[in-house]
């Protein structure tokens, strides 16, 4: 009897434990083959068949359909380059360059996974559309209200996601260096 008592607890234990793992990995995102650069992350196992079962899981759970490793990369931020999270009442530069892509976007998302959404309908930069400086760098204003040159509406959202997507880049981009791969710098400026 004892013994039935003791394997029905840790089987309860295991099942808590599991099931609560998997659903704060399934809510808060997973970390499983995380590339960092700066302020951004990708998981560029996660287009490919040696995709982990986490992030499988929330790619069925959320229906998004990842970028495939022969297609390109995406990166996320989710804080400027010091860790503070991006509001979308402050006033937040991207700058600097972008590895090298035959074409690149970088889109504000909201927690949600949704596109952000404002007056003008804006929601991101092509690499196409952007406007660069001489030496081929580009800054890029994400801000509540009107900025000169390229400017991303925040539409006041509280928090938002940044998403950077390389498309038709150089395979292994994602396991560089920082030097190898540079990414744009992320830093808030003025906030209320």
């Amino acid at each position: 009897m004892r013994f039935l008592l003791g394997l029905l607890f840790a089987f309860a234990v295991a099942a808590v434990v599991g099931l609560g793992a998997t659903f704060l990995v399934l809510t808060r995102g997973t970390a499983f083959g995380a590339v960092t650069i700066g302020a951004w992350t990708a998981w560029p196992k996660t287009g490919t068949s040696d995709i982990d079962p986490y992030a499988r899981a929330l790619i069925a759970r959320t229906g998004e359909l990842p970028i495939g490793s022969g297609d390109g990369v995406a990166f996320f931020a989710r804080s400027d380059d010091v860790g503070r999270g991006l509001h979308g009442q402050c006033d937040v530069t991207i700058s600097g360059t972008t590895p090298q892509a035959r074409f690149w976007t970088i889109a504000l998302y909201d927690t949600q996974g949704g596109l952000v959404g404002n007056a003008l309908k804006r929601q991101g930069f092509t690499s196409q559309e952007v406007v660069r400086k001489s030496n081929g760098s580009f800054e890029i204003k994400v801000a509540p209200r009107a900025r000169p040159g390229n400017w991303l509406p925040s539409g006041g959202v509280e928090q938002y996601i940044l998403v950077l997507r390389l498309y038709d880049s150089p395979a292994g981009l994602a396991s560089r260096a920082r030097r190898e791969a540079p990414m744009p710098s992320i830093t808030i400026g003025d906030c209320p």
